[in-house]
């Protein structure tokens, strides 16, 4: 079995994760977050959302966050813009300041797309295709997030067909990179890799990526399935931020922590301070008021108490 020799992980932490927070995280301490990731050696983090504020309060302070970036020679900096207006106000601030990369997103749930954006899969993806070509103008990468390809909280479970259609509708719009995304945790090694399949028939393996969540305790088992068929980018999370194991519908990222020693186990270079790491996710997780959601945090950090 040839696994790859190195891994490039994306830390979504301070997006993904922080975004359903309750709590206003202010801008100093997102950006201290990123500053934190970068530290470790992450070369890839998504910093932030340019969405409504009335949709996602969270994120309203996206410019300022973007503006208070201490930027670091080789790291991408990636923000989600869901639509045209989205995309404007990303780049709207001088150059230095713009994404390296946008992401858009669509489900391969056609239920699960009516009810989050009140439209078909098709239509979801026809809406990006302005952005999409703008951003490429401008030479800004694109990437796709491929949400619900395994299962739906409404349809159950989605035929890797659906996932096929999905990626191909993303690639007919220029979107250079997709992520597979497990986005309720339910997922088990054979159904993630049925659903990778299906995506590496329009991409090649460079333009793929996994993104797990832990719902169920599957993410890491999902994650090396993954790397057995050849995929080495993964979406993770500092400290498993996204969603608490004990709320209802919590949909929990996978901690980048609990990745990183799995890697690092199976001797697959990763580029990043596991120790550094640790801290990042101790940092987010104090100024949220909590404990980080990552079991290889919690293990190492008793070890380090003695």
């Amino acid at each position: 079995m040839k696994l790859p020799p190195r891994v490039k992980l994306v830390d979504v932490g301070p997006r993904d994760g922080l975004q359903n927070e309750k709590q206003a995280v202010p801008a100093e301490v997102k950006i201290g977050l990123v500053h934190r990731l970068q530290e470790a050696g992450l070369k890839e983090i998504e910093v932030t959302s340019f969405v409504s504020p009335k949709w996602v309060p969270q994120m309203a302070d996206n410019a300022e966050v973007m503006h208070g970036l201490r930027r670091q020679a080789g790291v991408r900096y990636s923000v989600l813009t869901p639509n045209m207006k989205g995309f404007e106000a990303a780049i709207a601030a001088p150059r230095e300041e713009w994404p390296d990369e946008i992401v858009v997103f669509g489900a391969a749930s056609e239920a699960f797309s009516q009810k989050n954006i009140n439209c078909s899969i098709a239509e979801s993806i026809e809406r990006f295709r302005p952005v999409a070509e703008a951003a490429r103008e401008k030479g800004i990468y694109v990437r796709g997030a491929m949400s619900c390809t395994v299962g739906c909280p409404y349809e159950g479970e989605i035929a890797p067909e659906r996932v096929g259609m999905l990626a191909k509708l993303m690639k007919d719009i220029g979107v250079q990179h997709v992520g597979v995304a497990d986005t309720i945790g339910v997922g088990t090694p054979l159904k993630v890799r049925r659903a990778l399949e299906a995506t590496l028939a329009h991409y090649g393996i460079d333009d793929i990526s996994g993104h797990f969540h832990d719902t169920y305790g599957q993410a890491l088992s999902n994650t090396l399935a993954s790397l057995e068929l050849g995929v080495w980018q993964f979406d993770t999370s500092v400290g498993g931020l996204g969603g608490c194991p004990f709320a209802k519908g919590a949909t929990g990222n996978v901690a980048t922590e609990d990745v990183v020693y799995m890697l690092h186990g199976m001797g697959i270079e990763t580029g990043i301070d596991l120790d550094k790491l640790i801290d990042a996710g101790v940092y987010i997780n104090q100024a949220l008021g909590r404990e980080p959601n990552s079991r290889v945090s919690k293990a190492i950090r008793t070890k380090r108490a003695g």
